[in-house]
């Protein structure tokens, strides 16, 4: 069960490191973008809820006609590309302001574990015309190379008490959500990037549990770590990286 709190109020852990989240994640994998294509019977409209800084935004817009997106943080809004078939809005995923029965599909990345779900689904049982899709996915922990898995590790291990607690949700990969609507298939995805070590190091930069590191402990975690990383990261320009994604898929009733 999500915790309950007012519509209109968040849990805001990304707006201080807005430009670094914007930089910094990975971009989902084509074969993620070509599932939604599939599973959207209808590609007239699409309400991204929790948009963030627009990573996922960019795909949705090439699938759908026309795509809302709404995120209650303005800085990390303000990151998001401006995209022709785009409206942007700061607004809340509990109440996004859409008329009834007026999108084809919801979508969510990387951000269902920070809503109030009930108040979501209920939000998406509304908008959604007869069989629009409700599709949700996020990414698990990077998973590096032997080579740097163990002073990456370490850095993980500092920064773990420090993880809000909606962050277990995605270890979980969302189960034991009560989901509305019934389940369709939805495969497993992976994302893989190839990045330097600065790229990974700013990554790291951008997570949630850093941010709060910082703020209770005044130090820097990543910096702290970096030269440990640095140095099993040696030579090479760049390292192949992987993130493990899940996703869900429910049917509104015709």
């Amino acid at each position: 069960m999500s915790t309950q709190r007012d519509v209109g109020t968040f849990a805001d852990h990304f707006s201080a490191v807005a430009a670094q989240y914007a930089e910094a994640r990975p971009e989902y994998p084509q074969a993620l973008l070509d599932w939604i294509a599939a599973t959207a019977t209808g590609r007239d409209k699409v309400w991204e809820a929790g948009c963030g800084s627009g990573q996922a935004t960019r795909d949705l817009a090439r699938v759908f006609a026309e795509v809302f997106a709404t995120e209650p943080s303005p800085a990390q809004l303000a990151q998001a590309p401006a995209i022709a078939n785009v409206r942007y809005e700061v607004g809340f995923a509990e109440q996004c302001g859409l008329p009834d029965a007026s999108v084809d599909a919801v979508c969510v990345a990387q951000a269902l574990h920070w809503f109030e779900r009930p108040r979501f689904f209920a939000e998406c049982a509304r908008v959604l015309r007869p069989g629009g899709v409700l599709m949700a996915w996020a990414y698990r922990d990077i998973e590096t190379p032997t080579e740097i898995a163990r002073a990456v590790g370490a850095f993980q291990t500092e920064i773990a008490a420090y993880w809000p607690d909606e962050r277990r949700w995605v270890d979980t990969a969302y189960a034991g959500f009560e989901w509305p609507f019934d389940a369709l298939s939805a495969p497993s995805f992976e994302i893989v990037a190839e990045w330097s070590l600065a790229r990974m190091l700013r990554y790291f930069s951008s997570y949630s549990a850093t941010k709060r590191y910082r703020e209770h402990c005044g130090v820097d975690p990543v910096a702290s770590h970096q030269a440990a990383i640095a140095e099993a990261w040696g030579d090479a320009p760049t390292r192949i990286l992987r993130w493990p994604l899940f996703a869900h898929a429910r049917r509104k009733p015709e």
